[in-house]
Order: structure tokens, then sequence, then C-alpha cells
């Protein structure tokens, strides 16, 4: 009888001078200062004294209290209608691309969601709204559901028991984040990311886990120069070794985003090594179809007007 708000940006329940993204299950870790200003909240002013700065924040923090509550309030429904309301809400172990089921409250501070959401004009590919881009999807590949870590935008289909520690893993992963180090180049962005995008993917997962039995040796097999939607972007990749099952890939890809302030973007590439393991031509594929969001013309890839890897 009830039905959740619709994605977008609203007041945030824990600040309110900025927005959050509410991706229409729960609160991500985006924030944002407002694109127009709201009108604070008016009433009775006692005489004598101003409404003061304190008293328009002070009133306005109490309306985004109110929206908090009523999110509260519709999701708590939503879960009673459901049978889902109360209860332990069960999780699979993780492996770099684990899955598990939704147990976030609409609310929560942590809550991790997916930066992918489908394109309206093209359902081959999945939009990255808050970082301005789109980036396709090739064969055997899906939007990101369920899966345990934050921004993840496509996996390939299908999971399998990890070779190590219990759990659900795929055989690859893309990933979709803002950079924290504005300043720096994408090679210094790139180069800096990919040990990070390693450990998570092939070592040990966010839950403590090791999927794969840990990462044994690693070596550097291409990076360099890439155009990324019309910008010039770096990207590194590393052959994997773990001690249980094939192994695999990592690539880190950064460039600056061409919408609003222009922050640089970092997307993470994971693919499982072997036979059942997606293609590494993916990886260009994707890097080549990665669009501005709302100019499907602007595309990249190495070797296209930026200069080519080694």
């Amino acid at each position: 009888m009830s039905s959740t708000p619709p994605p977008g940006w609203y007041r945030d329940p824990s600040y309110p001078l900025v927005e959050r993204w509410w991706d229409g299950t729960a609160w991500t870790d985006h924030r944002r200062q407002p694109e127009t200003p709201q009108e604070p909240l008016v009433g009775p002013r006692p005489a004598g004294r101003g409404p003061g700065r304190a008293k328009v924040i002070a009133l306005t923090a109490t309306g985004a209290v109110l929206v908090a509550a009523v999110v509260t309030g519709v999701m708590v429904l939503a879960r009673d209608a459901d049978g889902s309301g109360s209860g332990a809400e069960a999780k699979t172990t993780a492996g770099p691309s684990a899955t598990t089921t939704p147990s976030a409250s609409a609310t929560s501070p942590t809550a991790s969601a997916s930066a992918s959401e489908p394109s309206a004009d093209d359902p081959s590919v999945v939009e990255d709204e808050l970082n301005g881009i789109t980036l396709p999807l090739p064969d055997g590949w899906v939007r990101a559901e369920n899966v345990a870590e934050d921004d993840v935008v496509m996996t390939t289909s299908g999971t399998y028991d990890c070779p190590g520690d219990p759990g659900l893993c795929r055989h690859g992963q893309v990933l979709s984040r803002t950079a924290t180090a504005s300043d720096a180049s994408p090679e210094a962005l790139a180069r800096g990311d990919i040990a990070d995008a390693m450990d998570t993917a092939f070592d040990r997962d966010g839950l403590g886990s090791r999927p794969f039995g840990g990462v044994t040796s690693h070596r550097e097999v291409k990076a360099g120069t890439v155009a990324v939607g019309g910008r010039a972007g770096y990207f590194v990749r590393w052959r994997v070794t773990t001690a249980k099952g094939p192994g695999g890939y990592v690539q880190s890809l950064a460039f600056p985003s061409s919408a609003g302030s222009e922050a640089p973007v970092l997307v993470r590439f994971a693919f499982d090594a072997g036979a059942d393991g997606p293609p590494l031509t993916d990886m260009d594929k994707i890097t080549k179809g990665i669009r501005p969001i709302g100019d499907p013309a602007t595309g990249g890839g190495v070797g296209s007007s930026i200069g080519a890897s080694r």
C-alpha cells in the first residue's frame, strides 16, 4: 500500500545543509551542495528577537528530520508488507564480487549502494549519474545487483563457489567512483589505486574473507595514456596470482569527468583469469565506450587521439 521515494537528491538527514543521494532503497555516501536553495521553515517569531542564522539552521534540521522519519516509516511498512520486517538477515560470504542480500536500513549512514542506473535511452549501457558518464554493457555482463562493494556498476552474469573461503564469487566486475585526490594527475591516481584494487578483488574482501586464499604475486602487464569520453586518462593493468584458483587481472583507469566540477573518476576492473573469466578485450571495449551523459558521440580508447599504451 506504500512505495519508497524515487532515486534523487534530498536533504541529508544527518546534515541538512547539504543534499545526499537516495538510490531508491538506501542513502549513499555521495553528497553535494544544493543546486537551488530551499526556503527555510518559518515559525512564530518571539518579540524583540531577530530570526538569526541559528534559528534557520534549527528549523531546516527539523524539516530534514521529518523527511527522514517519513522515509523510515515507508521502508518499515514496505518490509512489513512482504514479511521481512524483522529477524536476522542472511548474508553470503563475499568473494571479490560476492553477492549479498539487501539488508541496509533506508536511513543508515553506511548503507552501500550501486552507482549504476539503467539508461532511459539505451538499455545496452549503464549510467553513473554521480560522475556524469555511461558505460557500455558487453555481452555476458549485467547491471550490478546485490553486491557487497560500493560503487559496482556491472558484473558478469551468474555466480560460482569461491575457491578459497566459502562464499559466492563472480567472474568479473567493474566499479566507478569519484577520486578523492582531485589535484592529482590521471597517471598518479591510477598507479595509486591499483594495489588497493588488487587487494579488494583478490586478497581480502570487506568482510575479512579470502575468497582466493590471498594474493601471492602480481606483475604489470599494460599501462599508458588513453582517451576516455574525449578526455585524457591513464590506466594500469596487473596480472594477479592467487593461492587458490586461476588468479586474475585488475585494472585502474583514471580520467577527468566532463560533468560539473570535472572531478577525476576512477573505474576499476577485476576479471578472473582462465577459461571462465571474461576476455581482457572487454576492458578495452568498456573503456572505449565510456561517454559523457547526453553525448553519445564522444568516445575514446587507446590510440584514439590521446596516445597508445605500452
